[in-house]
């Protein structure tokens, strides 16, 4: 009776025992960075180039939109553009021969209008002196010479503006309004390339959620991205053990179904703790502050899916 009971004691220290022993772990799920792609214009989709799941690199064609109103105005900003360069190659050039022949010619008829309403002003103020004409004829003479000579001074001026050429502020101008015509070129073609729309980064299209031919808003997500390699292990990591970690700190993660653990490298952890969520931790754990942190997986021969539950095993502790 004595034996039994002492081995029923025995039995009953062991049991206590490995009740006080607890393995300390965090739990978690894989999670990527998640991409949404909106659409910059209310076009229709002419094509979308890739399907869900499928793996994408950085630049590659996602899908594209018709560009058509926006080509119109490429090619208006382009017959812009030519029109404001050959102003500029003809004020470089000056103003034709021709054109300051016949205005020296011009300076030549007024000179000789100038010439006469000078004799005739000569001779109408004779008359006037020997009483043969008016005072009115004599008025009469002196303005017409007054604009003959003004005429005279204009046709210089012309003359005098055509042979300087053009001035040095007005070609300042015009390379001024080219240089604005091509930059409203380049925001065009920018806005037609923003048409045809590319991956932003490396990773697996999640979610297309427009067909072809239709016409989504601007801002409209119109594709997800799960963005890196492989996804990160999101866990909880308990208070106890947030001391010892920091970003860089090398942790073993075990990923339901693959076999053993995989060596991960914490990326960030939080500041600030938080409560644990239900599945991270036992019933009698769940009020346990924790600190969440994305650990960084290795290089895989296949990209995990999203959402398998992780765990990391920091070993035995003593309740």
């Amino acid at each position: 009776m004595k034996f039994f009971s002492a081995v029923t004691s025995l039995v009953s220290v062991l049991f206590l025992t490995a009740c006080e022993e607890q393995s300390l772990q965090a739990m978690g799920q894989l999670e990527s960075d998640r991409i949404e792609i909106v659409a910059e214009y209310a076009e229709r989709i002419l094509t979308i180039n890739v399907s869900e799941g499928e793996t994408v690199s950085s630049g590659d064609l996602i899908m594209s939109q018709d560009s058509s109103r926006f080509d119109v105005r490429v090619q208006q900003a382009v017959a812009n553009i030519s029109r404001i360069e050959a102003l500029l190659a003809e004020q470089l050039s000056g103003p034709r021969p021709e054109t300051i022949v016949a205005m020296r010619a011009n300076l030549k008829e007024a000179q000789i209008e100038q010439q006469y309403r000078t004799i005739n002003l000569q001779r109408t103020s004779d008359l006037r002196e020997q009483n043969l004409t008016s005072i009115e004829s004599l008025d009469d003479a002196e303005k017409m010479l007054a604009s003959a000579n003004v005429r005279v001074e204009f046709v210089q001026a012309q003359l005098a503006e055509l042979e300087a050429g053009t001035r040095q502020e007005q070609i300042d101008q015009t390379n001024a309004s080219i240089a604005q015509a091509r930059a409203q070129l380049a925001s065009l073609v920018l806005d037609v390339s923003r048409h045809q729309i590319v991956a932003p980064t490396g990773g697996v299209v999640d979610s297309l959620p427009f067909e072809n031919g239709e016409r989504p808003r601007a801002g409209d997500t119109v594709a997800i991205l799960l963005a890196g390699e492989q996804p990160y292990a999101r866990v909880y990591i308990p208070e106890v053990k947030r001391v010892e970690i920091t970003p860089g700190t090398k942790l073993p993660v075990t990923i339901d179904g693959l076999a053993g653990a995989v060596s991960g490298t914490v990326r960030r952890i939080s500041s600030e703790p938080s409560f644990t969520p239900y599945f991270a931790l036992t019933e009698r754990d769940r009020s346990r502050l924790s600190y969440v942190a994305e650990i960084e997986l290795p290089t895989l021969p296949r990209r995990l899916p999203d959402g398998v539950p992780v765990q990391i095993d920091f070993g035995i502790r003593n309740e």
